[in-house]
């Protein structure tokens, strides 16, 4: 059984005062991720929150095609 992770992005007020902007966590819903950004910013104030949508490209997990890539190459340097 797999189980989806997506991200989340954050923008945040620290209890000191800081914004920290870009915050990107995985989770399997909003409410783990932004239970996990609380583990590390306690007492922060959620300003901003969205789900990532920035899917990966369809050639990222195409093994095959990075080895034929790199055989390509080595080819191309042989001659």
């Amino acid at each position: 059984m797999t189980l989806e992770m997506k991200k989340f992005g954050f923008r945040i007020r620290t209890r000191g005062g800081s914004v920290v902007d870009n915050l990107t966590i995985q989770g399997r819903d909003r409410e783990e991720a932004e239970r996990k950004l609380r583990q590390v910013y306690h007492h922060c104030v959620v300003l901003e929150a969205s789900e990532s949508q920035d899917p990966l490209p369809s050639d990222a997990s195409d093994f095959e095609g990075v080895i034929s890539l790199i055989a390509d190459e080595g080819r191309r340097g042989e001659g």
